[in-house]
Formats: structure tokens, sequence, C-alpha cells
């Protein structure tokens, strides 16, 4: 049985291991080819290439890359064709995989062609929700909402689960992350998330840079620690090297769970971060910049009133979200006050709404990869 497996980003390497982990457990005979980052290689994917060239997003940050994703997106189509594979995943970054679907289809290949992660429909481009089904035979979303939007339109679609509910990020050990890295035991953790994107490191981290530089004159007990992934590595040490910070750097997933879990707050881009820390309860903010361009056209062509996904999913603003030019030093820090105070509104109104979150997404009763594979195993039995 050969799975073919296509994740473009970090987020959707994260979840694209942990479906690898659930297949393999129920069929350890299961091959994998495709493509995806450090942690899909980790559970035994060798990827066709390095998913460091798709890491970028924005409207303008995207046309300098386009003739190295073209060729990438034609090496990855041809590698299918030659592999002949049972089925062909794509895990989220619709954009990418949506042009590889539809190659696959121009030349009509017999391989059934699955999407992992839901386009973000409700919040622009309803239209996709029409002309999926043209493209793809099954579509697993993350969110219960989902399939309504799909399934009117001769879509399979199932819901599975987000997976930061199955996370180990949950259960991971954190005695010896502080004597690893000589952290003092009277500071608190202070965690800084700039993003798994070029442009978001960019765009971001100079700024929470600064912030750090602010609170360190406020606080005298935080420890601030930034996690960061392979994609962006070299430029997040280029930036805190520039800004002579003294911010510990590290950049495994392990080391970021353990540091998530002592995190006193995190200043974070929004992204699937922030929900992992709406899950385990660490008071938190969102940040997020890009060109003018492209929050113009968000702005107008978009149907969304939070960018934050606990926001977003419980309706109202949980979570401070700062853009554009509100991303700035002193409101971040105005907020951290805030967040590091238990008695403020905010942080009671962050508990309180992390406990409502974990119940809407199911968390102690779904296992969202475990039904993704179950899903997958069940097309792949009825086409043999």
């Amino acid at each position: 049985m050969l799975i073919y497996l296509i994740a473009g980003e970090p987020s959707g390497d994260m979840l694209g291991a942990r479906l690898m982990r659930a297949l393999k457990e129920q069929n350890p005979e299961i091959k994998f080819k495709g493509v995806g980052g450090d942690n899909m290689q980790k559970e035994g994917l060798t990827s066709l290439f390095n998913i460091t060239d798709l890491a970028i997003m924005g409207l303008v940050e995207v046309i300098p890359s386009i003739p190295k994703v073209l060729r990438h997106i034609r090496n990855t189509i041809n590698d299918i064709i030659e592999k002949k594979p049972d089925i062909v995943i794509t895990i989220d970054s619709w954009s990418f995989s949506a042009r590889i679907h539809k190659a696959l289809r121009k030349k009509n290949i017999k391989t059934k062609q699955m999407h992992y992660v839901a386009p973000q429909v409700w919040a622009w481009k309803k239209r996709r929700a029409k002309t999926m089904y043209k493209y793809i035979d099954h579509l697993l979303t993350l969110f219960p909402n989902e399939p309504q939007y799909f399934t009117p339109y001769k879509l399979k679609t199932d819901f599975v689960g987000h997976p930061a509910i199955e996370s180990s990020m949950l259960s991971v050990d954190t005695k010896n992350f502080k004597q690893k890295y000589n952290i003092p035991e009277n500071k608190d953790i202070a965690l800084i998330l700039p993003g798994s994107r070029h442009n978001e490191v960019v765009n971001l981290l100079p700024t929470f840079l600064e912030t750090i530089s602010l609170l360190k004159k406020k606080y005298d007990n935080l420890f601030f620690v930034l996690p960061t992934v392979s994609t962006v590595e070299n430029r997040v040490r280029n930036i805190v090297k520039e800004y002579s910070s003294d911010v510990l750097i590290i950049n495994t997933q392990q080391e970021r769970y353990q540091a998530s879990r002592l995190a006193k707050f995190a200043i974070a881009a929004s992204g699937t971060v922030a929900l992992e820390l709406a899950i385990i309860n660490v008071p938190h903010l969102v940040c997020y910049r890009v060109p003018r361009l492209t929050a113009w056209v968000a702005k107008h062509f978009t149907n969304i009133k939070y960018i934050n996904l606990t926001n977003i999913l419980l309706n109202k603003p949980i979570v401070p979200e700062l853009l554009q030019d509100d991303c700035n030093k002193e409101t971040i820090s105005n907020i951290v006050d805030d967040l590091l105070n238990t008695k403020s509104l905010l942080y009671k109104k962050e508990q309180t709404g992390f406990a409502d979150l974990r119940q809407n997404l199911g968390f102690g009763v779904l296992n969202p990869s475990k039904n993704a594979a179950n899903i997958i195993l069940d097309i792949i039995k009825d086409i043999k």
C-alpha cells in the first residue's frame, strides 16, 4: 500500500506526521512518498523537495517565488504518475494543493485524490466550495461547522477533528527544560512565536524583539524563549543577532512543547500555534502584519471578523488581535501587563474562553488522526 502525502508548510507537516503515525499503527506495512518537512521525514517520508521554498504568504511576497513553485508542482505531478500510489493526500495549503489535483485530473490518472484541512471558504472565495468536487474525491475537515459548505456541492466531506487536541504537547515532560538551558527556577518563561513563514518573521520578529527590551525594563523575572522551525531558522537567528536581543532560540518540536507548557504568557503570530496555546491554557495575544496592499485586499474581499482561530471558532474576541500598525511594542507591552495579572478581566476572559474552545473541539472525546486514518484506509480498501 503506497500513500502519497503532500504538506507544503510546517503546520501541515505536523498534521501529516500525526496522520502517518496513525496509519502505521493500523498497518505497519504502509509505504509513504511525497512532500513534507522534518516531522513527516522522521516518520519515514523522503521529501521530493525542501518545503522551505513554499514558506511564503501574501500577494506581494509570492510573486518572485512563482517560477520555483511551478517547477515543484511539475516535479510533484511527474513523481505521482511514476510512483502510482493508491491515494494522493494533500494537506492544507489549498492554493498549492489545488494545482496538483487539477493537473492530475487533467491527466486522467486513476489514483484517488483527497485533501485534508478545508480551505476557509467561510472567510473568502466561497466559490471554491462549489468547484472542489471536480478536483478531489474526498475532503477531511478540522472543524465541525465546515462540511456544510461542501456537501451540497457533491463533495464527500467528513469532520475528523483538530489535531491540536491530541498533541503530545499535552503530556510532554518539562522537568529538565530549565536545567538544560540554565534557566533560574525563579524566572518565568515568556514565549515569542513570530511564525513559520519568511514574511511573518520579517514583519513581526523585530517588533517582538523591541517589545522584549521594553518588558525587561518592567519585569526582572522573565526569561524569553523563541521557538523556531527549519524553514525560517537562519532568518530568525540573523534578526535576533542584528537586534542583539537576549533571547533563547530553540528549534525542535519537543522543546517548543516543553517551553509552551512552562510559559507564563506568549506573544504569537496568528496560526495553529495560537490554537495550541489556547488548548493548554497559556495566556497570549496574537499579532499580524502584512504589506499594505495585502491588507487592503483582505479588508475588502474577505468576510471575517477575526483572524485568530480561537476567536473565529467562539465567534467573540477572546484573544487580543493586534493587526498592522496596532502591532507595536507599546500596545503589546500593555496587553502583557493584563495577561500577567490573574485578576484582570482579560486573563479571566481568556481562561473561560479556552475552556469553551476545548469543549467545542471535542477535547478528550475525539481522536482526529485516527479518525482520518480510518477513513483513508476504508477508501483504499474499497479500491482494492
